[in-house]
C-alpha cells in the first residue's frame, strides 16, 4: 500500500509539472518568450520581475492563435497594449502606477485564458 502511494504523489507532481506554464527560454513544444514577441515583429521588451505572468498571458493567446480561435492582428494589438502599458509603468513606478499596471494585466490575463479555453478543452469544466 505504501509503494502505491508513493507512486501516485510521484504521478501528480510528474503531472502538475506537465499543466505548468512552460519557461522563458522555451520548452519543448512551446516558443520561448521571444520568440511569441517575434510572431508580432516587434523586439523583445524588458518586463523584469513581471516577465514570468507576461509570458504566461502571452503564451495563453498563442495557443487560442495557434488554434485558429484568435487572429494574428488580435494576437499582436493585446501584445502590443500590454508592452504599452508596462513601458508606461516602468518609466513611472510608483504606487498609482503600480496599481494601473496590475488592475490592467489583471484584465488581460483573463481575457488572454478566455480565449485559450474556448478552444482548449482541457481549460473546460466537464
Amino acid at each position: 500500500m505504501r509503494k502505491l502511494f508513493c507512486v501516485g504523489a510521484a504521478g501528480a507532481l510528474l503531472l502538475a509539472g506537465c499543466v505548468g506554464t512552460p519557461s522563458l527560454s522555451g520548452t519543448p513544444g512551446a516558443p520561448s518568450f521571444s520568440a511569441l514577441q517575434e510572431i508580432c515583429g516587434s523586439a523583445s521588451a524588458d518586463y523584469g520581475p513581471d516577465a514570468q505572468d507576461v509570458y504566461s498571458a502571452f503564451f495563453d493567446a498563442y495557443v487560442a492563435f495557434r488554434r485558429n480561435g484568435l487572429s494574428k492582428e488580435r494576437f499582436c494589438a493585446f501584445q502590443g497594449a500590454i508592452a504599452e502599458r508596462h513601458a508606461a509603468y516602468a518609466a513611472n513606478p510608483g504606487p498609482q502606477a503600480q496599481n494601473a499596471w496590475a488592475s490592467f494585466f489583471l484584465d488581460q490575463r483573463a481575457q488572454a485564458l478566455s480565449w485559450r479555453a474556448a478552444v482548449d478543452p482541457t481549460l473546460r469544466a466537464g
